[in-house]
């Protein structure tokens, strides 16, 4: 295994982002979200308008972890066989050998998810759940570590497939770069006419980020941490502008992400913080608005950021307790 210098979860996690931020200025929040997805060990949905780096957030990733990458552009004639592969016959053995699709890396890249038909998309849902793909019933397991990155653009919608909420829930997270503020758009302008788009180096190898996985494991949730989900969980089944609240599977993500968020902060413990922090890209895909709340313009976000306002918040000391 290649040493490198960062030889503590948050020195990997800081390593990381610095590097990807080489290439997307400005986007420090959305690239830590990012990295605590993967350390998470779950996939990630970046849900953007076009230009706004959703595809060299994805790549940008791959590149620093070292690990391998492929890139799959989703659209209407795509099958399912161009994702997971296909048994081909093998004159000289007399025997099927399978051909690996894209979907055999440590970073697949699906840009622009939405563009394939429903049954394509479904050709990712048992790799994402269980790391492994199923082929004429032999089964073949994804390298580690597996991190899906899809992209979808929010506009141009004709010819489109919307993403059901069964597949959506396989995404940990859903997040929006946005457009950078007027200051990094100037140094980016300033930096491109300079110099040629820098070509990313890895600062940590699919090992190390394994051994990462492991340590976010482990990171200690009080009591309080967990009755604090738990109740923003029942706030959200309660409340009337919501049809359909977190679930467990969701409680249990929101968990694990706020695990991986306290080890990007040098934390072995979580606090309310990490909670809250990645509690909008946890859950928002995870909930659906009523029919009368949207009429009202009432969104996912707006009903979360409500609940996190009512919800009580344990104190420091007893989140921290041991």
């Amino acid at each position: 295994m290649t040493a490198y210098p960062s030889a503590d979860p948050r020195g990997v996690a800081d390593a990381v982002t610095a590097n990807v931020e080489q290439l997307l200025l400005g986007k420090t929040e959305a690239i830590r979200l990012a990295l605590s997805c993967l350390l998470a060990g779950g996939h990630l949905l970046i849900e953007d308008l076009p230009g706004t780096g959703k595809t060299s957030l994805a790549k940008a990733l791959a590149a620093s972890i070292g690990g391998t990458s492929q890139r799959i552009q989703f659209t209407p004639d795509l099958l399912p066989t161009d994702i997971t592969g296909v048994s081909v016959w093998d004159p000289d053995r007399r025997a099927f050998e399978f051909r690996p699709g894209p979907v055999f890396a440590n970073v697949v890249v699906a840009d622009e998810i939405n563009r394939a038909s429903p049954k394509t998309q479904s050709a990712l849902l048992e790799v994402m759940e269980e790391d492994q793909v199923t082929v004429d019933g032999q089964t073949h397991r994804a390298p580690t570590p597996f991190l899906v990155v899809a992209t979808q653009n929010p506009i141009d919608l004709e010819g489109t497939y919307r993403l059901p909420e069964a597949q959506l829930d396989r995404f940990l997270m859903r997040i929006s770069l946005g457009h950078p503020d007027p200051a990094a758009e100037e140094e980016i302008l300033t930096g491109r006419a300079r110099a040629a788009v820098p070509v990313l180096r890895p600062v940590t190898s699919p090992e190390q980020i394994d051994w990462v996985r492991r340590a976010v494991a482990t990171v200690h949730t009080a009591q309080e941490i967990a009755r604090y989900i738990a109740s923003i969980a029942d706030a959200t089944r309660r409340h009337e502008a919501l049809r359909l609240g977190m679930s467990t599977r969701g409680s249990l993500a929101l968990l694990r992400a706020a695990q991986a968020h306290a080890v990007c902060a040098g934390r072995h413990y979580v606090v309310p913080d990490d909670v809250k922090a990645t509690a909008s890209a946890v859950l928002t895909h995870r909930m659906v608005v009523s029919a009368q709340a949207e009429v009202r313009g009432v969104s996912a976000a707006d009903v979360l950021a409500e609940v996190l306002d009512t919800v009580r918040v344990p104190t420091p000391v007893a989140a921290e307790r041991t």
